[in-house]
């Protein structure tokens, strides 16, 4: 059986610890992170991260917004559900079930990579009703040609056996083989970072629920929708994006013309930990823009 991540020994200096709780939801026990006060912001994390990637993010956002940041189902210190339920309507309903539970209603909502599919998944549906959507390297759009054909079939197959998390899992146990991970997002982050990714992938669990996500993802669906969507769309992109190159940012918006691409030439897939004021910045500027935020007053000479 996959092992999950142990909250006092993995979590035991997990990043902004004092805002993290459990909460029963949707037939699973989650780890969510919450803190600040104003309007409601949601922060979903990608595949095979938790809410440790929000750790720079998370305090500075937390300075004009109530944060509300989940571990996703089995990733982090979040209890898996079933591998059907790993899909992204399914991880949609549960994080709606979730929201529900903590009585939250998100004005805004960030997803980064996978979690940008789930946000805008979630809002498609009427799940939640934000007034702006920001995609950090959002993987929106199937992927194309041999790969699009292959991926899903050799997930599943990975996905149907407990012997390659465990594999993997052990491998972890080998720093280079985490920085090498990480170096192929195109991103440079801080050794305490590359560290607690390393903590989660040592857990065949994590490894197990990231498999599960890649084997019933399925984005056709969430692409013949995309011209439906309502709120303001920000698609931010890191230019060194080796994962989702920002030519993915321009194929959204040809079919979402309202959309609004901002490209980060410097930065990686992983741009939310680089430069988490820079990140920062941005959705308070986007937030303001779309009437969740009051305009900063203006800087006197």
């Amino acid at each position: 059986m996959p092992e999950p991540a142990d909250w006092d020994e993995d979590g035991r200096d997990w990043p902004n610890r004092s805002a993290s709780r459990f909460v029963d939801a949707a037939g699973l026990r989650w780890h969510v992170q919450t803190a600040g006060t104003g309007p409601v912001i949601l922060l979903l994390h990608g595949t095979g991260a938790s809410t440790h990637s929000w750790r720079g993010l998370l305090p500075l956002l937390a300075q004009d917004f109530t944060v509300v940041a989940p571990d996703l189902p089995g990733h982090g210190f979040t209890e898996a559900p079933p591998l059907s339920r790993l899909s992204l309507p399914g991880m949609a309903a549960a994080l709606a079930g979730l929201l529900h539970a903590l009585a939250v209603e998100p004005v805004l909502a960030v997803g980064h990579s996978a979690g940008a599919a789930i946000m805008l998944r979630m809002t498609l549906d009427g799940m939640i009703t934000p007034k702006g959507l920001v995609s950090l390297n959002g993987a929106l759009l199937p992927l194309q040609g041999v790969p699009g054909h292959l991926f899903s079939p050799i997930a599943k197959l990975l996905a149907r056996t407990s012997l390659v998390p465990r594999l993997f899992a052990w491998r972890a146990r080998d720093p280079a083989l985490v920085r090498r991970l990480l170096h192929d997002t195109g991103s440079s982050i801080e050794p305490a970072g590359v560290e607690l990714y390393g903590r989660l992938i040592q857990r065949s669990g994590h490894i197990a629920a990231a498999l599960g996500m890649m084997a019933n993802w399925q984005l056709e669906g969430l692409a013949a929708d995309l011209p439906e969507l309502a709120p303001p769309l920000l698609l931010v992109a890191g230019g060194r994006d080796r994962m989702i190159p920002s030519t993915h940012a321009l194929r959204v918006r040809r079919q979402l013309p309202g959309a609004k691409v901002l490209v980060l030439p410097e930065h990686g897939h992983l741009a939310h930990e680089q430069a988490p004021a820079e990140i920062a910045a941005i959705v308070r500027g986007f937030a303001e823009e779309v009437g969740v935020l009051a305009p900063a007053p203006a800087q006197t000479p």
